[in-house]
């Protein structure tokens, strides 16, 4: 479905298709080693934080096919209230992911690091950052494109 606003935009992937190229392999190298649950916590969280309906759309559906229970996906956004349901490692990884997708300080806090590094290795936590710097270009990209989720 095609709105007016959206016939207006770029089509990125077709106008630029080696950008879209090196955004799947980036993508791809990103996600190596990671959890597919911890994978799709991060990029809905991510989608969340960034309102991006296309990537929310794609990875809620995602997310379901990895594993994620609806409890959890329905409490992602209010995930530090959800005591008990997300894991401590699920937990760093949503505080890494909040920390590096909003940056209000202009960094990530060192205890938020610092809990991640508690929970991840030193190539798992460069995975970990890579999933989130990866998934905040692609909604960057699907939110200025305005990609829009299909209508099912």
């Amino acid at each position: 479905m095609t709105t007016t606003e959206t016939a207006r935009r770029v089509n990125l992937f077709e106008a630029a298709p080696e950008v879209y190229k090196a955004m799947v392999a980036l993508d791809a190298a990103a996600r190596k080693g990671l959890d597919p649950v911890l994978v799709e916590l991060v990029l809905t969280r991510a989608s969340q934080i960034n309102h991006c309906a296309f990537c929310l759309d794609m990875h809620t559906r995602d997310a379901r096919a990895a594993g994620v229970s609806e409890q959890k996906l329905y409490l992602l956004s209010a995930w530090e209230e959800a005591t008990g349901l997300y894991s401590d490692r699920e937990r760093a990884a949503l505080a890494l992911t909040e920390a590096v997708t909003v940056l209000t300080d202009g960094f990530v806090p060192d205890e938020v690091y610092d809990r991640a590094a508690e929970h991840f290795g030193d190539q798992e936590l460069a995975q970990l950052i890579s999933v989130i710097f990866t998934i905040n270009a692609w909604n960057r990209i699907a939110v200025s494109t305005r990609r829009v989720p299909p209508v099912r």
